[in-house]
């Protein structure tokens, strides 16, 4: 028969399953083939609003620079293949994990790992954020009735992707692998089919939008030459989206198989060849379909419906167009792989959080319970921590993907910036070290690359900063310091109990004496009890303690203690506001000014109930005594359990003489045994 303590974990092996024994932490290791949908959802996903994010900035000035899309396209691709390669040097240098906080810590110092903490932080939390936001989008661009159930739907998705990850990844590999292998499949099909039919065959490909003008927004109906390179470079940063997460698998090689730095190179390398053929494909066929994309529906003239019905989104206008309208089989295909791998790529964050947590933790930038493996081996108060700060931000934004994007990649590349420049000098050093001329060129090669690296992801978040700032970005700029001075806060407080807790010589020193002090309330079972245990560690001196609130009470107390025969002196404390804290606390001093090498010893009965409801039928004096006794130094607590039968379970026709009763006080009817021997 479950007991309560069962039923009340009930709810947690629901949704958890059983708990994972340590010595299994090997088993969870992941392979190459679950490593890339497990830490590359992200970057792989990005492809399904990267585009989206270009035109949305292109179409602020109406049609007339939609050309610029595939140049812009093709810069962000050559950023990718920079940053694949130069991740790949850093997987292979720090194969403990870490990533990019594990780089500045080595070679800049604290304040800088502190900076990219913060940045990888704020963006694993907009990761997620961002990722079921346009998840959501993608599921009312089906189902468009939808629309008004917008922040349930996609606070109910991240509860679950929380629910699946606090499972453990052995649990959670399963459920993300398919729809991110499904969605590769379903875009690049979808690709295919759309250049197929636009170049081969003759029924064309043309977008739902296509034959849409667009109302440029005021300010951008003529535009200088600045104002053209400002909105270009605010497009380009938009279309960097899709660079997301692919500092992710740097910081997660802990996670694979061994050997695991060459592990986590292979899939850096599948991870930018996929994301560059889908994003080149998707703008592609943008282009190619004359999709339109605008910030505000109605600017699309000719949208009769933009004031009560979504505009659909870039990805559905394209599988819409290549396979035969919104009713067709591919389109519900592709709508639903997307929208089920956007939601699963937060899935990249919920990966790199917990473990960049741990790694602060560790280094007491974070609470050391973020340190600590749930029952599944999971980062679970990582995870949790996680879930709670994206939940705000979607209700905070009412999961509008527009907006959220502009809080986007400011982290991130800052995180890459910092990253790669100390790389740079983690090359300079090993050279320095090295002799072999075969090695000596293969640090050369990495340096190179992840000075190019730096360069480029230094240029590119000054643009971000510039670009972005006014959008919202300046909100993670706030952010970050903020968060930069909690974990410093908590950096000073571990250091200031490490340094108390030092060994000293007083430590090692005994007590001169040791003074047990017993309260009592009544003489009942629980009082007989502590008295019992307190002379069984045969102090120097004992004092049974009450407190005078009621003269009556006190009164048939003492004539109570004398008809039992109590072998201690009973001490009345008199509290004349009825208070009874106070005094005790009192006393207690009053032992260790005149004794100040004196042990106090102080032991509290207490009733342990089996019902929630119970503890308010009984006075929690005890709880609010050990709450001030424990600021008092010399003293030790010492709790005296005494458990009611509702606390073990036990049933009005039982037998009472159980094996357990001796222990509870019962006396055994065939022994002549008083409480104190």
């Amino acid at each position: 028969m479950p007991t309560l303590s069962d039923l009340g974990h009930l709810p947690k092996r629901l949704v958890l399953g059983r708990a994972v024994r340590s010595d299994r932490l090997g088993e969870s290791l992941l392979p190459k083939r679950y490593a890339l949908p497990i830490f590359a959802s992200d970057p792989l996903s990005s492809v399904a609003y990267a585009t989206q994010e270009i035109l949305i900035v292109l179409t602020l000035a109406g049609t007339a620079y939609l050309y610029l899309t595939p140049w812009l396209a093709a810069l962000v691709v050559l950023l990718l293949g920079t940053l694949v390669l130069s991740y790949r040097q850093v997987v292979r240098a720090y194969p403990s994990g870490g990533g990019d906080y594990e780089v500045a810590r080595q070679n800049h110092g604290p304040a800088a790992a502190l900076v990219v903490a913060s940045a990888l932080l704020v963006d694993y939390v907009l990761t997620v954020a961002v990722s079921v936001s346009a998840g959501t989008d993608n599921i009312i661009s089906a189902f468009p009735s939808l629309n008004e159930h917008r922040v349930a739907i996609a606070v109910g998705l991240v509860a679950l992707i929380a629910a699946l990850n606090l499972r453990g990844l052995r649990a959670s590999r399963r459920a993300f692998a398919a729809p991110t292998y499904l969605f590769v499949t379903a875009i690049l099909v979808m690709v295919g089919t759309g250049l197929v039919r636009y170049f081969v065959t003759d029924s064309g490909l043309v977008a739902e939008t296509a034959a849409y003008g667009v109302t440029p927004e005021s300010g951008y109906g003529e535009m200088g030459a600045l104002a053209l390179i400002l909105l270009t470079l605010r497009a380009f940063a938009s279309g960097c989206t899709a660079l997301t997460g692919v500092e992710a698998i740097a910081n997660g090689v802990p996670a694979f198989q061994a050997p695991k730095s060459r592990n986590a190179a292979t899939t850096l390398a599948w991870m930018g060849g996929l994301a560059a053929v889908m994003f080149i494909g998707v703008s592609s066929l943008a282009l190619l379909a004359d999709v339109k994309y605008v910030e505000q529906p109605c600017d699309l003239t000719g949208f009769t419906g933009c004031e009560t019905e979504p505009q659909r989104t870039v990805i559905a206008q394209l599988a819409a167009a290549t396979f035969g309208g919104e009713t067709s089989i591919g389109f519900f295909a592709v709508q639903a792989a997307t929208a089920l791998v956007l939601i699963l790529a937060a899935n990249t964050a919920f990966n790199g959080f917990p473990l960049l947590g741990s790694v602060l933790a560790q280094d007491r930038y974070m609470p050391r319970q973020l340190h600590t493996r749930g029952d599944k081996l999971a980062y679970s108060n990582g995870i949790l921590l996680l879930a709670g700060f994206a939940i705000l931000l979607i209700v905070s934004f009412d999961a509008d993907v527009s907006r959220l994007i502009q809080l986007y990649i400011v982290g991130v590349f800052t995180a890459f910036t910092i990253g790669q420049w100390g790389m740079v000098r983690h090359w300079n050093r090993e050279r320095g070290l090295e002799t072999d001329p075969a090695v000596l060129a293969r640090m050369r090669r990495s340096q190179v690359i992840n000075l190019v690296g730096g360069t480029f992801t230094t240029v590119v978040l000054a643009i971000i900063v510039v670009t972005k700032f006014t959008h919202g970005a300046w909100l993670v700029l706030v952010s970050m310091p903020l968060l930069i001075g909690l974990m410093k806060a908590i950096n000073r407080h571990y250091s200031n109990v490490s340094a108390q807790l030092v060994p000293d010589a007083d430590a090692r020193m005994l007590p001169s004496k040791v003074h047990a002090v017993v309260l009592v309330s009544k003489v009942h079972k629980p009082t007989l009890r502590a008295l019992a245990f307190a002379r069984a560690t045969r102090p120097d001196a004992l004092t049974a303690l009450t407190v005078n609130v009621d003269d009556a009470d006190t009164r048939q107390l003492q004539l109570d203690w004398e008809r039992f025969d109590i072998p201690v002196p009973l001490t009345v404390v008199e509290s004349p506001y009825r208070e009874i804290t106070r005094p005790v606390v009192d006393f207690v001093k009053g032992i260790r000014r005149s004794s100040p090498r004196e042990l106090v010893v102080v032991f509290v009965p207490q009733y342990v109930v089996g019902h929630w409801w119970e503890n308010a039928l009984h006075n929690q004096s005890a709880l609010r005594l050990r709450a001030r006794l424990q600021f008092q130094p010399g003293v030790m607590i010492t709790t005296v359990p005494w458990q009611l039968e509702s606390s073990i379970g036990r049933d009005a026709g039982e037998d009472r003489t159980t094996p357990g009763d001796l222990g509870r006080g019962y006396p055994d009817e065939d022994a002549d045994v008083s409480p104190y021997g």
